[in-house]
């Protein structure tokens, strides 16, 4: 199964990723970064199709996907 990993640093919290993933498995952290924005966070739970689609959607360039 594939993974994700999000650099929390870079984040700046604009939650396209969590719209464009097909199986809902990111999420809006609770916790603040630096610059007092929420950041999201992967759920990992197997299910991730590595599709890419948040990585590809992603502004900043935070998310990295592993198959």
């Amino acid at each position: 199964m594939a993974k994700i990993i999000i650099d929390q640093k870079k984040c700046k919290g604009c939650f396209l990723c969590i719209k464009f993933c097909p199986r809902n498995l990111i999420r809006k952290s609770s916790k603040l970064s630096k610059q007092g924005t929420n950041f999201v966070e992967f759920i990992s739970t197997g299910e991730c199709l590595g599709c890419a689609q948040c990585a590809l959607i992603c502004p900043d360039c935070c998310i990295e996907v592993i198959k």
